[in-house]
């Protein structure tokens, strides 16, 4: 195999098993009522400030009527509260409930697992060329344009 088809290979299925691997180790019976979106949904509101629902929209790359669709599920599911602004009506402030806390809190352990499980065996040279290439990949696929 070149050198080509190793890169496509191993990305291939390194996207696929990331997502895979993620959904079976952050969807435990506590949190067996959300899914892998619903969970970045969580990290992305975070755990300062409560945030506009357009904040959280384009951190996620989506639109704000898309969000609000999971938001009304997560709302419903007790991981999110909503409060309107009291200086305009308008805007809706959203934060996380004590379940969706445990939530994020749980999400953010299988990701220093993870990165920690990957570093454990490289040197600090590695590391720094890991780093510099998935950097470079992160931005290609932030500039990608369908």
């Amino acid at each position: 195999m070149n050198t080509y088809e190793t890169l496509n290979e191993i990305l291939v299925k390194l996207f696929h098993d990331i997502m895979d691997i993620e959904q079976k180790a952050i969807i435990t019976p506590e949190f067996s009522d959300i899914t892998n979106n619903d969970m970045h949904v969580i990290e992305a509101i975070g755990l300062d400030e409560p945030k506009n629902m357009s904040t959280i929209a384009k951190t996620l790359s989506v639109t704000v009527g898309t969000l609000t669709i999971a938001m009304n599920s997560l709302v419903k599911k007790g991981y999110v509260h909503r409060e309107r602004s009291e200086e305009d009506r308008r805007v809706v402030y959203i934060s996380l409930s004590e379940r969706g806390k445990r939530a994020y809190a749980h999400h953010a352990k299988f990701h220093r697992d993870m990165i920690d499980a990957v570093l454990k065996d490289l040197s600090p040279e590695e590391t720094k060329v890991l780093v510099q290439a998935l950097t470079k990949l992160n931005v290609w696929f932030r500039s990608f344009q369908v």
